[in-house]
């Protein structure tokens, strides 16, 4: 395929993410961020979130078994969690993470599990999505700059 059909391919792609949900104007930032000398800068700052953000999700799940819930504690790592995926643009992940903190509040553990499964499914959709983008923006090469989405 040659780099104008994969790069037309690759915009098509990343506005599916904003109209989807799935991204915000963060991650639109964080892509202003990249130049010639960091080429890489965006699926570098993805690439850590999703390695910080696979220990929290084990934390997270961790405090989801205890008996009785320390909804203090499962708060705490939600916020946690709600920051990193603030910073990269997660849409969806940050949505669900919110509704998890209004169920610890709430003292809802069956709030707390069923949102927990939601987030879950949209953290791995996410990251599916984004690997596919990011292996794709390698094929067609750098681009000259950010763009908004529509």
């Amino acid at each position: 395929m040659e780099k104008t059909q994969l790069r037309r391919q690759l915009a098509n792609i990343r506005q599916s993410l904003f109209d989807q949900g799935f991204l915000d104007e963060q991650f639109v930032q964080l892509e202003e961020l990249q130049d010639d000398a960091n080429p890489n800068f965006v699926e570098e700052i993805v690439t850590l979130y999703y390695r910080d953000s696979s220990r929290l999700i084990v934390s997270i799940e961790q405090a989801l078994q205890k008996s009785p819930l320390d909804f203090n504690k499962l708060d705490a790592l939600m916020h946690q969690f709600k920051g990193s995926s603030s910073s990269i643009g997660a849409k969806k992940v940050k949505a669900e993470c919110t509704q998890l903190r209004e169920y610890c509040r709430a003292g809802s553990g069956d709030g707390c599990l069923r949102t927990f499964q939601q987030l879950k499914k949209e953290y791995t959709t996410l990251r599916k999505k984004l690997e596919a983008y990011f292996q794709l923006a390698r094929q067609a090469g750098p681009i000259d700059s950010a763009c908004r989405p529509k």
